[in-house]
């Protein structure tokens, strides 16, 4: 049976959640900044507001008198950003605040000063009292942020960042209940590893076929480790290795995955040789690729699963495509086959066929240009018992 792999919202995802994030801060910063704005406004009001009242209390009242040091005492509690005051006479200076000890410092000569707290805004409440007392002034601490506001804020930021966090917390468990392709009955699933755009009527007919080397010595045996016309090895080389491989990844408890290529758009051994090196750069050591036919090359991955190998084939795809749009952009100009041993015992004639069958599939579909060839390791034992 064929599944289509489903593509991954994960980028997606991460991109709303960095989004969200971004908001988040960006909107907190600028309303902790407005609030600050706001509030030296409301300070520069509410000072005023208490330096004429400083200025007409001490017009009806005797200067510091039990009156007029009650009347400034409330009108500082009804202030919401003003601290403390400082009010001076020929008799020194009196001081009020909202709480004792918070904003007042007295000196070694008893003048009340304010204190230097990061909190206090710095702005300069200063006026002079034009009454008949010499050097008469008052001034003011105020607060440089509405604390109520910024609590409010600073919740409501925290909010947005935790929708979020939910989010993504919310989307990784739905990918991990529906991201893994349900396995339906029967011996061996096709896996789609990439949509494609449709190929066209002669691709799809087109099937994979075996062709003979033609890059052999004069007495028709491979010359050398590698060919000369690619520079990766021998098609005659490649069952004798993958054996070997295979072999060493059962007593280990490996995983292996063989890959067949296709390259249909290939016209020359230039081109070839190009695509030749690019696999030999993307995917292993030169000595497990091999050619296979005029336009195929077969690598052998020791120690991959299927799933890794589907990730890279897809990359490597994406990078032909990319590189070389001239030559390779039409989704029919590279088809790619896999099959793992998946655990099983099993020798290369039986991978390589299960890896052609794959890429036959790639070929003749319209819709895929990678097909993993998935087998139940059960079933496949089952099948291998009943034939002895």
């Amino acid at each position: 049976m064929e599944m289509k792999r489903k593509s991954s919202g994960g980028s997606v995802i991460a991109a709303m959640c960095i989004v969200i994030y971004l908001f988040a801060l960006v909107q907190g910063a600028v309303r902790i900044y407005l609030s600050m704005d706001k509030q030296k406004i409301t300070a520069e009001l509410e000072f005023g507001e208490i330096a004429d009242l400083a200025l007409s209390a001490a017009s009806s009242n005797t200067f510091m008198s039990d009156n007029y040091v009650e009347i400034m005492k409330n009108a500082l509690m009804s202030k919401k950003s003003i601290e403390a005051i400082i009010i001076t006479g020929a008799d020194g200076g009196h001081a009020f605040e909202k709480k004792t000890g918070q904003a007042i410092n007295w000196s070694n000569s008893s003048e009340p000063r304010f204190k230097n707290k990061i909190s206090f805004s710095n702005q300069n409440h200063y006026r002079a009292l034009l009454i008949p007392i010499r050097n008469a002034n008052i001034k003011a601490a105020s607060s440089a942020i509405d604390f109520a506001e910024l609590i409010k804020i600073l919740k409501q930021t925290l909010l947005l960042i935790m929708i979020g966090l939910a989010v993504s917390f919310f989307t990784m468990i739905i990918q991990l209940l529906t991201g893994k392709p349900e396995k339906t009955k029967g011996e061996l699933v096709y896996v789609a590893a990439k949509n494609q755009p449709e190929k066209g009527e002669a691709q799809r007919r087109a099937n994979y076929r075996e062709r003979e080397p033609k890059n052999v010595s004069l007495d028709g045996e491979p010359k050398g480790l590698y060919s000369s016309r690619s520079n990766i090895g021998w098609e005659e080389y490649t069952q004798d290795r993958l054996d070997s491989e295979l072999h060493r990844c059962a007593s280990t408890e490996k995983d292996l995955t063989l890959i067949l290529m296709e390259f249909s758009a290939i016209t020359n051994d230039l081109m070839y040789m190009q695509a030749a090196e690019e696999a030999v750069n993307f995917f292993t050591s030169r000595d497990l690729l091999f050619e296979t036919g005029d336009q195929g090359m077969t690598v052998i991955l020791p120690g991959v699963g299927l799933d890794i190998a589907i990730g890279k084939a897809e990359k490597f795809y994406q990078r032909i495509m990319e590189k070389y749009p001239s030559s390779f952009g039409t989704a029919s100009s590279l088809n790619i086959g896999l099959s793992s041993r998946s655990g099983r015992l099993l020798n290369a004639d039986r991978l390589m066929l299960e890896a052609n069958e794959a890429l036959r599939k790639a070929i003749s579909d319209s819709k895929t240009s990678i097909v993993a060839f998935k087998s139940d390791p059960e079933k496949y034992r089952a099948f291998i018992a009943s034939q002895s």
